[in-house]
């Protein structure tokens, strides 16, 4: 087993500890040595080995044991007596917003509910507001979470299925007969929403490379197998489809397989304009044929086709700089492609710092210290702490005594750090009205305020656009988070006029955050050309709740890529001295 399966072992455990109601201690303990696990950065003998294991945080001596079981049989005797308990489908359940173990094991018990298509049927005829601690809103609101699931069953967050992308990629990278490896489709172009993953290999043993993805750890089922093609099951549920070429043939697949659609048929037709034809194989002259060739304008036909050696040389052939693949959704690269204009898009390596973080003040799993140790292993020079407000109860918000405390505890951090800053800051709810959850007294001792809503969803476009503009016009306010409140397949946007967000932030320099956790990747790609053209400034945070999310940092950037972001349209590319100035200028600006 491989160590993400391993870790979701762990994660399946106090899943099923939940159901049974066990300790909270020792369903905790899972969780947490599911999560230290995915960020361990050992092997797979590392974990059979028990000293190893002693020194990750979170794994005490009986898990120890159990994760080394799972690495070295693939199985665990424990989590299948756990299992034999409930029926199969009974985990399904977990993935229906608002359902969490205690009403699961209710609905178990007392209706005998163990699969979805079950529960469905006991909302429609009522039973489930029977129950004690149901009642009719509640069971509407499971009515609506299974008719979300239908609705984008087969679909998959970006991030979702990231780790076995990459884990996919590397190991074939990795494979004796692999020339040439990389991800294709919409992975490839940053899409916030994947269907599935497409990986073009360049290989002169097409058979050896096809035997070796179906025998994959991560491989659930074979789809259908052939001489080229291969399309698999991954256990996460995703299909993974798997084309072999030769090495000529490969900048061609990988191109034609990246898509989008809209971007082959353009790539297609300026090939056709110069007497060519171009396919997922190569580039080749149109047949002599008089009747194939009737109708197809050609501009300035070429004799002589180029070489193509990669993806570069294909687009340079048809007159194009390279368009990378973010950009490639027919939406203005292929002018910018001719003009030589193409922006030079943001890269990971730019960012200096970010904001945006919680801490276990709030709902964060983490210490400052904590925090801040993983921000600098990243190489970060800056990390902004935002605690929710009072307001947000759900989440453990802080009022402004608690918020005070933090802020003096990160000076006094930050007297001990070297060429690194702890910036002290605020998740402040808009309030239903567009008042801030703390007045500004309180908001004018910190180094930046992120506001954002968190309540009240169903006002109309108008009163929540007005709502947010009013609290982006507070001159303390220096990030609106997450503007469109949107839960990727899980919740939809609420109705905002973004358009006219974006004019209030351009007029009042409130900065807009990208919110990379992949769940979020708000504000969606499709409006930051409009937000650089306003001259509003991003902000790619994690919105962390954990040092690992910080990580999330690398879906941010993707999303901001898409957008056509450049390093000087983030305003955390700029270097500790450079923030340090902007913020204070943020906040010093009148009203």
């Amino acid at each position: 087993m491989t160590k993400s399966q391993i870790a979701a072992v762990l994660e399946e455990i106090a899943t099923l500890l939940e159901l049974k109601d066990e300790n909270p201690f020792k369903i905790r303990a899972y969780a947490n040595a599911a999560r230290s696990l995915e960020t361990f950065g050992g092997n797979l003998s590392d974990l059979q080995d028990e000293e190893t294991l002693a020194k990750i945080p979170g794994i005490g001596t009986a898990i120890a044991a159990k994760i080394k079981e799972l690495a070295a049989a693939g199985k665990l005797k424990y989590v299948e007596e756990l299992r034999a308990e409930f029926p199969a489908a009974i985990l399904e359940l977990f993935s229906i917003s608002g359902l969490g173990a205690k009403k699961i094991k209710a609905l178990y018990e007392k209706l005998h509910i163990s699969s979805i298509e079950q529960l469905r049927e006991a909302c429609e005829s009522g039973k489930v507001a029977e129950l004690p601690g149901f009642g009719e809103t509640t069971q509407t609101k499971i009515c609506d979470a299974i008719e979300r699931r239908a609705k984008h069953s087969g679909y998959f967050q970006f991030g979702q299925i990231a780790a076995d992308t990459e884990s996919l990629r590397r190991d074939l990278a990795g494979h004796r007969d692999a020339a040439q490896v990389d991800v294709a489709g919409s992975y490839r172009r940053r899409r916030e929403i994947v269907r599935d993953i497409d990986l073009v290999v360049a290989t002169k043993k097409p058979a050896a490379i096809t035997e070796f993805l179906v025998k994959h750890p991560l491989v659930e089922s074979i789809i259908a197998q052939g001489p080229t093609k291969t399309s698999v099951r991954l256990r996460s549920g995703i299909q993974c489809d798997l084309r072999v070429v030769s090495s000529s043939e490969y900048p061609f697949a990988l191109n034609y397989f990246t898509g989008s659609k809209e971007h082959n048929i353009e790539m297609r037709s300026r090939a056709l304009q110069r007497g060519w034809t171009l396919n997922e194989y190569r580039l080749g002259k149109l047949p002599s044929d008089p009747k194939v060739r009737a109708g197809r304008a050609q501009k300035n036909p070429a004799a002589k086709i180029p070489k193509v050696n990669d993806e570069a040389d294909l687009y340079r052939a048809l007159g194009l700089d390279f368009i990378p693949p973010e950009l490639r959704e027919n939406c203005g690269e292929f002018q910018a492609a001719e003009n030589h204009s193409l922006p030079r898009l943001i890269e990971k390596e730019n960012l200096r710092g970010t904001f945006h973080c919680h801490t276990v003040a709030s709902d964060g799993h983490n210490t400052l210290e904590e925090m801040a140790e993983a921000a600098q292993e990243l190489g970060l020079d800056y990390l902004g702490i935002a605690e929710h407000s009072k307001s947000s109860i759900q989440a453990h918000g802080i009022d402004a005594a608690k918020l005070r405390a933090q802020v003096a505890t990160i000076r006094r951090l930050n007297k001990k750090f070297k060429d690194f800053r702890l910036f002290a800051g605020v998740e402040c709810d808009i309030l239903r009205d567009g008042k801030l959850d703390f007045d500004d007294e309180v908001l004018s001792e910190l180094d930046f305020v992120v506001v954002s809503v968190h309540s009240v969803f169903n006002l109309s476009e108008a009163e929540m656009t007005k709502r947010v503009i009013r609290a982006i016009e507070n001159p303390l306010v220096t990030i609106l988070a997450h503007p469109t409140g949107r839960l990727l397949l899980k919740r939809e946007p609420y109705s905002i006029d973004i358009a006219a967000v974006i004019e209030a932030a351009a007029a009042n320099g409130t900065w807009i955050e990208l919110n990379a956790a992949p769940k979020r990747l708000d504000l969606d790609w499709r409006w930051w050309p409009l937000a650089k053209q306003k001259g509003v400034k991003c902000v790619v945070n994690p919105d962390a709740h954990r040092t690992e999310r910080l990580q999330d940092l690398w879906f941010g950037v993707g999303i901001a890529r898409k957008g056509w972001l450049t390093k000087p349209d983030v305003m955390n590319c700029l270097p500790l001295g450079k923030i340090e100035t902007a913020l204070q200028a943020k906040k010093s600006k009148p009203a």
